[in-house]
């Protein structure tokens, strides 16, 4: 007993007519005939009652209907599903990304995922305390936005877009965009900053601003949040450096005054990963990221 057998079947004991379902399913009548006396020789089971004027289901026919047709109404929907998996339009994607791109880059990313792949679950990780590359390698992650490229081999990652470092003051402060002169201009201001000592390719790139400048920084506050630091600027707390992405949080009571220095953002994969859906959604990251160069001078 074959599936389209019972797809015949089915289409018959809508129909109750042989011409008008072999129409239907795009076959001879006799061939749909062939198909259901097979059916029947299989099952040991008479499915209709015809002559020359009707065609009606037998009381054995009747319950074979009503029992195969949610049945064969939930094969359909499993095929479906397989095949959205297959095309990398059904499942769960786990995305890692650091706190500067949560209120530009990944909102419109999301939003562009949203909207090509509705029926795909993201699940945001913003971590603090493991690595990237761990998560990714452990399979806790399937992409990852990052500062810097990979360097495990087992990962692959490619660049998306760069933009500029930015002092970040209360909107009070007394420096702006057109009487800042460099970083010694901070000498004795209170500093809110991550924990230098780290090793991360951002700390890295908050320490070469200050040693080109030769200032040893007052940090009062350390937090390695972003959104904690804004909030703690605006507060008239201390100053900081950002990523110029934070600038798109909106947030009031706070000034962004671009440096001469640049970071850059990649995403990283598992280079050994062929999901159809990963696929889907570098191809949309590219896309997304093709409009986000952050041109600041």
């Amino acid at each position: 007993m074959e599936l389209q057998q019972i797809k015949y079947f089915l289409a018959l004991a809508r129909e109750l007519h042989f011409w008008n379902t072999a129409e239907r399913m795009f076959i001879t009548q006799s061939a749909l005939s062939r198909q259901i006396k097979a059916l029947e020789n299989e099952l040991g089971v008479l499915l209709f009652e015809r002559n020359k004027r009707s065609v009606k289901l037998t009381e054995a026919g009747a319950f074979l209907r009503d029992q195969w047709t949610p049945l064969l109404d939930e094969i359909n929907r499993v095929h479906l599903q397989a095949r959205k998996i297959h095309e990398g339009a059904f499942g769960t994607v786990r995305i890692g990304y650091p706190g500067s791109i949560a209120y530009g880059f990944m909102p419109d990313l999301i939003t562009s995922i949203s909207k090509a792949l509705p029926e795909l679950k993201v699940d945001l990780v913003e971590p603090t305390d493991i690595s990237f590359e761990q998560l990714l390698l452990n399979y806790q992650m399937d992409m990852a936005f990052r500062r810097d490229p990979a360097e495990n081999p087992a990962l692959q990652s490619e660049f998306l877009y760069s933009e500029p470092y930015a002092l970040v003051v209360p909107q009070s402060h007394r420096l702006t965009e057109a009487n800042f002169t460099g970083m010694h201009d901070l000498e004795n201001d209170k500093f809110i900053l991550s924990n230098l000592a780290q090793t991360t390719y951002y700390t890295a790139g908050l320490r070469q601003i200050f040693e080109d400048y030769r200032i040893t920084p007052d940090v009062r506050i350390e937090t390695d949040f972003g959104g904690m630091v804004l909030g703690l600027v605006s507060k008239g707390l201390g100053v900081t450096i950002l990523p110029y992405s934070y600038s798109f949080s909106a947030l009031p009571n706070v000034r962004f005054i671009t440096l001469p220095y640049r970071t850059n953002l990649y995403v990283t994969w598992r280079r050994s990963d062929n999901s159809p859906v990963l696929k889907n959604i570098l191809k949309l990251v590219t896309e997304v990221a093709n409009h986000y160069t952050i041109e600041r001078s």
